[in-house]
């Protein structure tokens, strides 16, 4: 039995992962051509084959945990969708700012649409080109490294680069080169993405005979040029790699060709969702973010239940009884929350706190943990779990603390307390949870009328609007 096939295996074995996808993964391992399995898209694998999006996360997590895979955290430019930097994982993205010189603009990284994770079959699996980046054509090299897989690059992809790229050169470490074409009268970009190095010529004015002359000296710095104006017309670019690898310096027509290509994006498995998922959670529980690390969400949503009475409870069925059925309530409430894509970070005590990467799955969530409690005292004859529930969305910070992936800021603050008003059976969450379209239409859908009050939080200044779901 060959090595991908024992991993194969060993994956169909595993608790949560559904056979099917299993086989998606072989077929793909065995038969997709060799840019297919680089910076995978699961996403758009799922979509394509047709599968449950988090069976499918699920899957490629326990494949990457087995060595069928290697997963990777790129940082990317909102603008162009390009990698600013990739890494084996989320420590790695370790700046406080990160910049692109194609689009001359520089970002915070956030979780929610700026790192995203990708999966690379490992070469102990099958050997691809994308192994060895620098034997890549320039054109393989744009699609398989430089660009993310959010960008939807179109099936002529080669085509439309012959008409965007005027002229372009492959150079070895130490190599000098000479370009030798016309300007058209149209803005044009000299980039090179091994290095990231920039140029911009703004080509207008009179067309002219006369050669116009470059000179452009690429290494690992790449600073920041000022932008160039020259005329319509013949000119020579003189390139010298400084840099130890081979580079791919071409010449780019700005125009409206490559402005629409960079426009066409689809969804990608994002860093947000990926870490408020329960599976990679239950895979990487300790090898996630170092603990001086500080990154921002700018919208997750926290869910905190807890149990009403639950000292009274452990006096009147006794000890043993109770520790039964605070077990059961957890694995109910964990099944929901993986359900709806979801993660526990946390139990203290009796109570859980939760992430969901939008407010429509923690009101499903919610909704669905509050029939659950009803079916369990119903199934006793007695009112024994009732369930407290608070939900408020917004940003925050992703930490480690205690040796756990974990959540700070006032969000999460915001949330614990709103979980503190409700009452039995009652879910409380803020206007922006509510007020979500997706969210409002659930609650609709069940039949439910959200009631607002005007409240003050404990050490919050902000009176806030909060809703009862009955």
């Amino acid at each position: 039995m060959s090595e991908d096939e024992k991993f194969l295996a060993i994956l169909r074995q595993s608790a949560d992962v559904d056979t099917g996808v299993v086989d998606a993964i072989e077929r793909l391992i065995r038969e997709a051509p060799d840019h297919e399995l680089n910076h995978i898209n699961v996403l758009a694998f799922a979509a394509k084959n047709r599968l449950d999006e988090d069976s499918v996360i699920a899957a490629f997590l326990h494949a990457a945990r087995l060595g069928l895979f290697e997963m990777s955290w790129n940082v990317l430019c909102p603008g162009c969708g390009g990698v600013l930097e990739s890494g084996m994982s989320l420590k790695s993205v370790n700046q406080s700012e990160y910049s692109c010189a194609l689009c001359s603009a520089g970002y915070e990284p956030t979780l929610d649409e700026m790192v995203e994770v990708t999966f690379t079959v490992s070469p102990r699996v099958r050997k691809i080109a994308a192994h060895d980046p620098d034997t890549l054509p320039m054109n393989e090299y744009m699609r398989q490294i430089f660009w993310s897989s959010g960008v939807d690059l179109p099936e002529d992809f080669d085509r439309l680069i012959e008409e965007i790229v005027l002229d372009a050169v492959e150079l070895p470490p130490g190599e000098r080169a000479i370009l030798s074409l016309q300007l058209p009268a149209e803005f044009v970009i000299v980039f090179e993405p091994v290095t990231h190095a920039v140029q911009f010529i703004d080509v207008k004015g009179e067309p002219t005979r006369e050669r116009q002359s470059l000179s452009l000296v690429l290494n690992e710095s790449h600073p920041q040029n000022d932008t160039l104006i020259m005329r319509p017309g013949p000119l020579r670019i003189s390139l010298e790699n400084r840099t130890n690898r081979r580079v791919l310096p071409a010449v780019w027509v700005a125009g409206n060709e490559l402005h629409h290509m960079l426009k066409q994006r689809r969804p990608f498995l994002t860093a947000k969702r990926l870490l408020t998922n329960q599976t990679f959670r239950d895979l990487y529980r300790t090898d996630t973010l170092d603990v001086d690390q500080r990154l921002k969400i700018t919208s997750l949503t926290f869910l905190f239940t807890d149990l009403k009475g639950s000292t009274e409870l452990y006096e009147r069925v006794g000890d043993l009884v109770a520790y039964d059925l605070v077990r059961e309530h957890f694995r109910v409430l964990n099944e929901i929350v993986a359900a709806e894509a979801g993660a526990v970070v946390k139990t203290i005590g009796d109570a859980v706190m939760a992430t969901f990467p939008t407010p429509d799955h923690a009101i499903s969530a919610a909704l669905r943990m509050r029939e659950a409690m009803r079916n369990l005292n119903e199934q006793r004859g007695s009112e024994d779990l009732l369930l407290k529930i608070g939900i408020h969305e917004g940003p925050c910070l992703a930490v480690t603390l205690n040796d756990r992936q974990d959540y700070f800021g006032q969000t999460v603050n915001i949330a614990s307390r709103v979980q503190g008003l409700a009452v039995s059976r009652s879910i409380f969450a803020t206007g922006s949870v509510v007020e979500n379209a997706e969210a409002s239409q659930i609650i609709r859908l069940q039949g439910l009328q959200p009631t607002l009050q005007k409240t003050a939080l404990r050490g919050i200044n902000d009176e806030f609007s909060i809703y009862e779901i009955p």
